[in-house]
């Protein structure tokens, strides 16, 4: 009698997928990003991390264990972590650990937990934690240490502007000029530019997005949407006004890359069938376009990102997937 036969509802074929399996594997794609952060700004581009990292991972447990007396820890799958390593890397290497642990408890007490924890949240945790910060401590979120001054360089690294900033005030003011300073794309390809942690270098991301798509951890759609909907705007404007940089410029600057593979494809923040994250994509490469170029900010991924977010519900809504042996409503 031990041995019974047990009936349940399909699905009966289990794919061996798990939450904790791709959050790890999104984790491993990240490290080439991670490792070319090092590279670029040193000491700063560990301290940044591994302070983001054990702020969410500590907020997550806390708020669990003490607020929601949840016994079961969320934090072994990943998502904190994971979390810790985006608003990292879409903070400067100098920023003040402080603000950094500020931004971790918006995005895993107020974005993430609020709400339900992993599965439930609205908008992407670590992009709303780099928002707030960006509108709370304008001038910390927006000052770049220039990459390559060494292994030291953290409290006294030189500044300057990215090559988002100097596409910017080139529009604003009409300079084609301006344009001339721009790294070369070598450099931004290679990560030697000022930015963010892990927008500098374009080669790592591209590396990051190989690994998931071939270990299927995400599918193209979104990512591809983004990139050639922006490709294909900014080649208009540059061709109708050469003010504005060209497409390549475009492509391997900002948090572009970044936000395409590694944000927008969030599982909880985005659509569930293709042609909806088509639909997804689509719409933030847009906004992407329309902000850098008019907007108050030079960078418009992350806003954008999270517009759509809000999005998310409507248009899996409209596309909804027809159930197996469904029939079609007369109309």
């Amino acid at each position: 009698m031990a041995n019974k036969l047990v009936v349940s509802l399909s699905p009966h074929v289990h794919g061996g997928d798990s939450v904790k399996r791709n959050m790890y594997w999104v984790c491993i794609a990240l490290i080439p990003a991670f490792l070319c952060s090092i590279i670029s700004f040193g000491i700063g581009a560990i301290i940044t991390t591994a302070i983001s990292v054990a702020s969410c991972v500590f907020f997550e447990w806390a708020i669990n264990r003490f607020m929601l007396k949840n016994p079961k820890c969320t934090v072994s799958d990943g998502s904190a972590i994971l979390t810790g390593v985006l608003l990292a890397f879409n903070l400067p290497s100098n920023i003040q650990p402080w603000i950094i642990v500020i931004g971790a408890l918006f995005a895993i007490g107020v974005v993430k937990m609020t709400f339900g924890g992993l599965g439930c949240n609205l908008f992407n945790p670590a992009l709303a934690g780099r928002a707030f910060l960006l509108i709370s401590f304008p001038v910390d979120m927006t000052t770049w240490p220039l990459a390559g001054q060494g292994f030291g360089a953290y409290l006294d690294a030189e500044t300057g502007a990215t090559p988002l900033s100097i596409m910017k005030t080139a529009f604003k003011d009409g300079d084609v000029t301006q344009l001339q300073s721009l790294p070369s794309f070598q450099d931004m390809l290679m990560g030697n530019t000022g930015g963010c942690l892990g927008e500098v270098c374009a080669a790592a991301l591209i590396l990051g997005l190989i690994v998931l798509l071939v270990k299927k951890v995400i599918t193209w759609h979104i990512p591809v949407s983004i990139l050639a909907i922006v490709v294909v705007l900014s080649g208009l404007l540059h061709l109708a006004d050469p003010v504005y940089a060209n497409p390549l410029a475009e492509l391997l600057s900002g948090g572009l890359l970044l936000g395409a593979i590694f944000m927008a494809t969030d599982y909880v923040t985005s659509p569930m069938s293709h042609k909806g994250q088509l639909v997804y994509g689509v719409a933030i490469g847009v906004l992407t376009v329309v902000i850098r170029a008019y907007g108050a900010y030079p960078e418009g991924m992350s806003f954008a990102i999270l517009i759509m977010n809000a999005f998310t519900p409507l248009i899996n809504n409209k596309f909804k997937p027809k159930r197996f042996g469904e029939v079609p409503a007369k109309k």
